[in-house]
């Protein structure tokens, strides 16, 4: 290890973003390059490793070498790889053994100069008049998704460059793939080229939202007509149109333009200085996530000296919110977290008259008298409608004057309260990362925590295919027992308890269910 380099104390600071990391070995020479969906964690098997990962040779002797690291973060996944491809290209690390050839990623060309334009995959780019788009990183979601967009356009899939009379005779695609048949005059020239161009506009970001929408509306048609392959093939199709689309910035000079290895004493103190205050030591962040109405969570993230305190975690299922209400379930997660955090701090009771409780809880938190310490920065997740639902709850327990900013996702603009104009930081100032790594993590964290609730609830509608079950009747067994694995152990009688269940259908459901992997 290199004198004065600290490497599980480096790691410690990594945040939990995606990104690619190149190790060091003698010298400062990069001897290893990786990517990772969450730095943190991938980066934990290098300088936490388990013994599994020590049983490995080429990783033990790759841990040993290893001198000092760095790492970039970026947007996506999609990104990741494509940094990953052009550092191992670039550097030839000696632990690496994949991505050292010079394959290409898939490019996506249209054939704009033809009479009847159409989609091809080809991976290398030519001066020839035709508009491409990527690369792509993910060849089977574009290779769906191209399908995808030629049954929905009507597109041509054939690898004739002016199809005719002759080329349909032995074509069946206006059969098979829903083929406009433009070669025989079926749709003209001018209305083939139109649906061509809104194809090409939605690869390129025009109307990807309708689109999606129309998706998600099928697919919800779908499973309540009980199709669900159909349902589960629409899915799919919006998945791949996800990862296809998703943004990423193309790689080509030597040293990357993205945020590197972070300093979070740095960048608080940039925060301090943008945002007008102490540089704030405990920061939270609230975020909402929405996967439909049955599954409205919340999540709240704590950074302690701008560093994650994952043991600070926490996340909600919204109570009192039946539809898709932001302002309102971030009012309820908002009211809960901070009037628990008043309620378990007994000494407010003794609150020297003229401080507020939330100089009073500061004041506790740094004697280490109080249970939970108050941040110095609420963060929300969202611009003036979610800073004033914050705000207004705050105001309405007792903590108006704890700092509470938003920050909207779109433009990354920071929001203060009673101030009509919102603040924009440079792109790369530590300050703005810093809340921006604040902002991924607890969305991060909800989306997990939605996913799980959501494999949860897949499990549970085995129930479904039980001859007889009712909607009803469903809702009545998982709001008793909670779960499907606790219906499992339940008896017949107590089934039968419930209103509406009699003692032969509990028996019958019982037997059945049993039966059941």
């Amino acid at each position: 290890m290199a004198a004065g380099v600290n490497l599980k104390e480096k790691w410690r600071s990594t945040p939990h973003t995606p990104g690619v990391y190149l190790m060091k070995g003698e010298g400062g020479r990069v001897i290893y390059v990786g990517k990772a969906k969450d730095l943190h964690r991938r980066l934990a098997n290098y300088f936490s490793p388990s013994r599994a990962t020590l049983d490995n040779s080429k990783t033990r002797a790759l841990i040993s070498a290893i001198e000092d690291f760095d790492y970039y973060e970026v947007r996506n996944e999609q990104e990741s790889l494509l940094l990953e491809q052009k550092l191992i290209k670039e550097y030839r690390p000696h632990y690496n053994v994949q991505l050292r050839d010079d394959k290409r990623y898939l490019l996506l060309r249209a054939t704009r100069q033809e009479p009847l334009p159409r989609f091809c995959l080809v991976r290398l780019r030519k001066d020839d008049g035709a508009r491409y788009i990527g690369p792509f990183v993910h060849s089977t979601a574009l290779k769906e998704t191209i399908e995808w967009l030629n049954h929905r356009f009507h597109l041509r899939s054939c690898t004739a460059r002016n199809p005719g009379e002759e080329e349909y005779r032995h074509c069946h695609d206006d059969i098979i793939r829903h083929c406009s048949a433009p070669c025989v005059g079926r749709i003209s020239q001018e209305a083939y080229r139109a649906c061509f161009d809104e194809a090409l506009g939605l690869l390129e970001g025009h109307g990807v939202r309708e689109h999606l929408d129309a998706l998600t509306q099928e697919m919800q048609a779908a499973a309540e007509a009980l199709e669900f392959e159909q349902a589960a093939r629409l899915r799919d199709v919006r998945e791949n149109i996800l990862k296809t689309l998703e943004p990423a910035r193309r790689f080509t000079r030597r040293a990357p333009d993205l945020p590197g290895t972070v300093n979070p004493e740095a960048d608080l103190a940039e925060l301090a200085g943008a945002l007008g205050i102490s540089p704030p030591e405990v920061m939270e962040c609230f975020d909402i996530s929405n996967l439909s109405s049955s599954h409205i969570v919340a999540s709240m993230v704590r950074f302690t000296h701008g560093r994650p305190d994952n043991k600070a975690y926490r996340r909600y299922r919204i109570r009192s919110v039946d539809t898709q209400n932001d302002f309102a379930s971030m009012l309820e997660v908002v009211r809960r977290r901070y009037s628990r955090i008043l309620g378990e701090s007994r000494a407010l009771y003794d609150k020297p008259a003229g401080m507020s409780a939330y100089a009073w809880l500061k004041q506790l938190g740094a004697e280490g008298r109080a249970p939970i310490t108050v941040p110095d920065l609420v963060v929300v997740d969202g611009g003036k409608g979610q800073l004033s639902t914050a705000l207004r709850v705050l105001q309405e327990i007792g903590l108006g004057d704890m700092p509470v900013v938003g920050l909207a996702k779109r433009d990354e603009e920071i929001y203060f309260p009673h101030r009509a104009e919102p603040l924009v930081l440079q792109r790369d100032s530590g300050a703005l990362r810093l809340l921006q790594r604040l902002r991924d993590e607890a969305h991060r964290f909800a989306n997990n925590y939605n996913e799980l609730l959501m494999r949860k609830r897949v499990r549970e509608s085995r129930l479904d295919a039980y001859p007889g079950m009712t909607p009803k009747r469903k809702e009545l067994l998982l709001a008793s027992f909670r779960s499907l694995a606790r219906l499992r152990t339940a008896r017949p009688d107590e089934l039968a308890a419930l209103p509406g269940i009699s003692r032969a259908w509990a028996t019958r459901f019982c037997e059945w269910l049993a039966q059941q992997p």
